[in-house]
């Protein structure tokens, strides 16, 4: 039997060849770029808007550190407080959360003991969410410095404007009015 014959100059032309050839050098290197260009992003009201969030939410993290308070649970914590007995999928709904996410988000909440589900009367498979004694007194302090954290933002409008902006911003999502 006779062995196959390679050609070596198709092997070295081969694809498995080139991918393992060290990739070619520049003859140049490449100038830094000064100034990034932004493109289109600046023409973007989303672009704004999540520049704008995540300044909020830095400020935000930055004044309730110590109470351990992302924006999201102390939302949370708001919404069962205004709405004692409230369901997990009403809670869900309003603070516009998927089950998935609001779950894990309520058990960081139920485990540092500031909120407890209790079975719903009448409807054993339900929960009802309510503030413990703890979890009324963290968020009475985190409103105090959620409410300074507002007036250092609104702090950059003139009159009525942040009403305007508030109303403004509303018409995107307008089934929340």
């Amino acid at each position: 039997m006779s062995s196959p014959s390679f050609d070596v100059k198709q092997l070295a032309r081969s694809p498995q060849r080139r991918a393992i050839a060290p990739p070619p050098r520049r003859a140049e290197a490449t100038p830094a770029v000064e100034t990034v260009a932004l493109g289109m992003l600046p023409e973007l009201v989303g672009y704004h808007i999540r520049l704008a969030q995540m300044a909020i939410f830095a400020d935000f993290e930055a004044a309730l550190g110590e109470l351990a308070l992302s924006p999201g649970l102390f939302g949370l914590l708001v919404i069962v407080e205004a709405n004692p007995g409230l369901k997990q999928t009403q809670l869900a709904d309003a603070a516009r959360l998927d089950r998935s996410t609001l779950v894990p988000a309520l058990d960081k909440l139920e485990d540092r003991g500031l909120v407890e589900r209790r079975a719903a009367p009448g409807d054993r498979r339900s929960n009802g969410l309510f503030l413990t004694a703890p979890g009324a007194e963290l968020l009475t302090a985190a409103k105090r410095t959620v409410r300074r954290h507002e007036a250092r933002l609104a702090r950059e409008f003139g009159t009525g404007e942040r009403d305007k902006l508030i109303a403004s911003l509303s018409r995107i999502f307008p089934e929340r009015r």
